[in-house]
């Protein structure tokens, strides 16, 4: 019997693998990547022509030499790798480390981790893609040579520890120059002006908003309180009454499937993920979670995480189409509306009743599932059509089997693996469903004083609720609710109860969240998907920024890192020379550029910048931040220093007294049991609690304590997601909350 050998990244995928494929294949794990610049040398060779030097990772001896002891064994090799440039790279260093024969060598992609999926790669192996592999070395070598060659300089005029990097500096950038802007933002006065209105016939108040003279069809910009008195006074005895009714039809389309970005900022508006842990959450979903009953066993339940693709299969698609028929009728499927629109409603409905009598897994019909790519695949490629990578493999993020509801799988899941894979689960079948659509009711109110003014109001009401029966948007408007308006006619008067001005400031921009800086660094095409959530985690690491609830903040060692950059490497910190390299990448990984070039052209000019830099800045010296806590070794305010673990109490007088205590974060809390300040604390095994700072007091908690009390027994709550619980046992009682910001 043949003997194959596939060999994947990450050692979950073995066991998700292995169920798939018969017994004479091998599934065995690479564990990442297995060859890599070396740690202590640049890297590659300037005076060879950029020449880049590879070596064995640390640690991966004893993985090459079983795979090397397989390789022997076996008739076939099959690299199956992530589907994008890193796992291509990867796939090369294989074959390079285990010195496989090129003629039973073969490369295979699957964009989900299922039987069908896997099984359909191995009938479609390939060569390794030189082009990607080449794309993705020349972002390795030129992210080493911004790290290597900077970083050391950081060490030298600020302190040891820092980094710096192409993707990292310019949304560094970007983080401080909003800083700035907010810092030097001048707020500006304007007002507004209500009239409560009160129609014949009826005893509910509605209210309009001034809109401006009737002889203007511009909107008026009440900019000081003077002229918004004048019409106050004015209006005060004037005659309303309905001058327009105007109703209409609003449709709301359906969002596109999700895309690593979008799935990043969404998870962060939505669930209170840092894009970290959406990242390793998302991965767990894809790698295969083990769910309990017969011909389960491990699945993985989502596509490929690391897209920037809106489009969908077209097995996909018809599932889809199928699923949402059966589910919520054929009105509420996007493909079912665009084949009846098509004229092609009796093809449509056997395509769809074939597909629901197999158990809505699949159209068989190949025409059929045309259509449904069609209905799908417009507003996909419409929200791709800028994308140089349009053509690729990959597909939006979406549930690998779409009748693999949450809440069937939810018992084998852990709370954040659930909630995310209902996010992306909702997010896909909405994305498959017709638009929500909305009837407005429109009013214009003539106000007759010394001129005539006009005051608007509207409503409206959902008439098809389409996609929004399965998901919504955070954060979306909602409806207008305004009662009585649709009694209203032309004519109608109006009796005026009162008019209300009210002064306002415009606001401020805000701080960049985490979802906010993704969406800013894909609008501005800065890094990749993949990149995003490795970019801030190292701000946050190197205490370049902070996060205070959800909001980033530059620190003072931040603006200073910004500050060298800026001015010293101005192209490295530039965020449209960043974004046209990543369209350089883009050109090497489509075979249209040397990958050398690229690297030729940038090294030199960054070599001397970096020696310029060596005899010009002088050093900048960061202040610790101090405390009241004063070191009881030696009298000083004891400051707040940062380890690998975190923050911690250091003396100012290092390194004539050494001592150190823990630094125990104040949440603004009481303690419920003595009255001291609650502390965030971390159990040996770094699992986060709160606990009292009086030491001699035993108050403890795995949830964050909240100020507010039980309404019930007056017990302390906590927080539990988005509900404070009373800790009190023999109490139950539970309120709604913001999702806890500290967690």
């Amino acid at each position: 019997m043949a003997h194959y050998l596939v060999i994947v990244e990450s050692p979950t995928k073995v066991k998700t693998i292995r169920k798939f494929l018969g017994s004479n294949y091998k599934i065995m794990a690479s564990a990442g990547h297995v060859r890599d610049l070396p740690k202590s040398q640049l890297g590659f060779d300037a005076e060879n022509d950029y020449e880049p030097k590879y070596i064995t990772i640390r640690g991966k001896g004893e993985v090459l030499a079983a795979l090397r002891k397989e390789v022997k064994k076996s008739d076939k090799v099959f690299l199956a790798t992530d589907p994008d440039r890193e796992g291509e790279a990867i796939s090369w260093h294989l074959v390079s480390a285990l010195n496989l024969d090129p003629k039973k060598t073969f490369r295979i992609t699957f964009n989900e981790i299922t039987q069908n999926a896997v099984k359909e790669a191995l009938k479609h192996p390939r060569q390794i893609d030189m082009n990607m592999v080449d794309a993705q070395q020349t972002r390795r070598i030129l992210d080493r040579m911004v790290g290597y060659r900077i970083s050391p300089l950081l060490w030298v005029k600020i302190k040891r520890g820092l980094s710096a990097g192409r993707v990292q500096s310019a949304a560094l950038r970007i983080i401080a120059d909003r800083e700035k802007e907010i810092a030097d933002f001048v707020p500006e006065e304007y007002w507004t002006l209500e009239a409560d209105l009160l129609p014949e016939h009826s005893k509910k108040k509605l209210t309009a908003l001034y809109y401006g003279p009737a002889q203007s069809s511009k909107k008026e910009n009440l900019a000081d309180g003077g002229r918004t008195q004048e019409l106050e006074e004015a209006l005060k005895t004037a005659s309303f009454s309905v001058s327009e009714v105007k109703t209409g039809e609003r449709s709301r389309k359906a969002p596109l499937p999700f895309t690593t970005s979008t799935l990043q900022q969404e998870a962060a508006r939505a669930l209170n993920f840092s894009t970290q842990k959406t990242m390793m959450v998302a991965q767990q979903l894809y790698e295969g979670v083990d769910l309990k009953g017969k011909g389960r066993g491990t699945v993985g339940l989502i596509s490929y995480l690391r897209t920037d693709s809106t489009r969908i299969s077209e097995e996909a698609a018809s599932a889809a189409a199928a699923y949402i028929t059966q589910q919520y009728g054929a009105e509420y499927s996007a493909y079912a509306k665009k084949a009846k629109d098509a004229g092609r409603k009796k093809g449509a409905q056997e395509a769809l009743d074939a597909a629901s009598k197999a158990g809505g897994q699949k159209v068989p019909d190949a025409a059929s599932a045309e259509g449904a790519q069609g209905a799908l695949g417009t507003a996909s490629k419409a929200g791709d059509g800028n994308s140089p990578r349009i053509q690729d493999a990959h597909e939006a993020i979406r549930p690998t089997d779409i009748t693999r509801t949450p809440q069937s799988v939810k018992e084998a899941l852990t709370r954040e693996q659930f909630r995310l894979y209902e996010l992306i689960w909702k997010r896909f079948v909405g994305s498959c469903m017709t638009p929500a659509v909305s009837e407005t009711l429109q009013i214009r109110i003539t106000a007759r004083a010394d001129q005539d003014y006009i005051f608007t109001t509207g409503t409206s009401r959902q008439l098809f609720a389409g996609y929004r029966v399965v998901y919504r948007e955070s954060g979306a408007e909602e409806e207008p609710k305004v009662q009585g308006l649709s009694d209203l006619t032309e004519g109608s008067t109006l009796t005026l109860s009162e008019v209300r001005k009210e002064q306002h400031f415009t606001q401020a921009p805000a701080h960049f969240t985490e979802a906010s800086l993704v969406h800013t660094l894909e609008e501005k095409g800065i890094g990749r998907p993949s990149t995003y959530a490795p970019t801030i985690s190292t701000l946050l690491a190197r205490h370049y920024v902070t996060k205070e609830g959800r909001s980033l903040f530059v620190t003072e060692l931040g603006e200073a890192v910004n500050s060298i950059m800026k001015n010293s490497f101005p192209e490295v910190d530039d965020i449209a020379f960043t974004a046209h390299m990543e369209s350089l990448l883009d050109l090497v990984a489509e075979g249209k550029m040397e990958w050398k070039e690229i690297v030729r052209n940038f090294y030199p000019d960054l070599d001397r910048e970096v020696k310029q830099a060596e005899e010009t800045l002088g050093k900048v010296k960061i202040a610790d931040e101090e405390t009241d806590i004063v070191c009881d070794k030696c009298g000083r305010n004891m400051v707040i220093k940062y380890g690998p673990h975190g923050k911690f109490l250091g003396c100012p007088g290092f390194p004539e007294c050494r001592n150190t205590k823990p630094f125990f974060e104040k949440i603004g809390v009481k303690c419920p049991k003595c009255g001291s300040d609650v502390v965030r604390r971390r159990s040996r095994k770094g699992r986060k609690f709160f606990g009292c700072e009086n030491p001699e007091c035993d108050f403890l908690s795995w949830a964050r304590p909240s100020e507010v009390r039980c309404e019930k027994c007056g017990g302390w709550m906590a927080y539990k997601g988005n509900k404070l619980v009373c800790q009190n046992s023999t109490c139950g009682y539970s309120c709604d909350a913001e999702e806890d910001s500290l967690k």
